[in-house]
């Protein structure tokens, strides 16, 4: 599971690395365009937005993963084996509630907007929001490895998903 969870990472990262390419030659070819010709295109704007959303969507699964997120550990910390075990999964069990939001957000924003079609490139705007769907089951079953490495692993372990470097148990 590490493993296809790892691939799964590594193909997150070239993905993510490639829709910044295309958004560096949308935008900066766009600016060169309108600072030196007086011109632009026109679907350069659009596209970069929604690639903007999906880097944005894409890059918070592998910090998610990486365990990179902000997070205030400075209370746990003071706890005992047993209580900051609990405070981890409960933790995450929240955030599997916000996932679900954001599943049923994202759905519902997806089908409504399916055949809504982008001002100027003409796409489905339900691709915009189908990151949402992505983001969400991706970090759903991040979140529910955690709850099971949290549940099964040593009582030193847990020390390691509060390290502040972010490195897994």
């Amino acid at each position: 599971m590490k493993k296809l969870l790892d691939i799964y990472m590594s193909v997150l990262e070239t993905l993510i690395a490639a829709l910044l390419v295309v958004m560096v030659v949308l935008v900066f070819g766009n600016v060169v365009l309108r600072y030196g010709f007086n011109s632009g295109i026109l679907v350069s704007e659009e596209m970069s937005r929604s690639l903007f959303i999906w880097v944005t969507f894409l890059g918070s699964i592998i910090a998610l993963r990486e365990n990179a997120h902000l997070g205030s550990n400075f209370i746990i910390k003071h706890f005992g084996p047993r209580a900051k075990r609990s405070a981890l999964v409960l933790g995450r069990v929240i955030m599997l509630y916000i996932c679900w939001l954001v599943f049923s957000g994202a759905l519902t924003q997806t089908r409504i907007n399916a055949d809504v079609a982008a001002p100027i490139t003409g796409m489905s705007m339900g691709i915009f929001y189908a990151s949402g769907i992505v983001f969400s089951v991706s970090a759903a079953l991040i979140l529910l490895g955690d709850i099971l490495k949290l549940s099964t692993c040593p009582r030193e372990a847990i020390e390691a998903f509060l390290d502040e470097s972010g490195e897994h148990a």
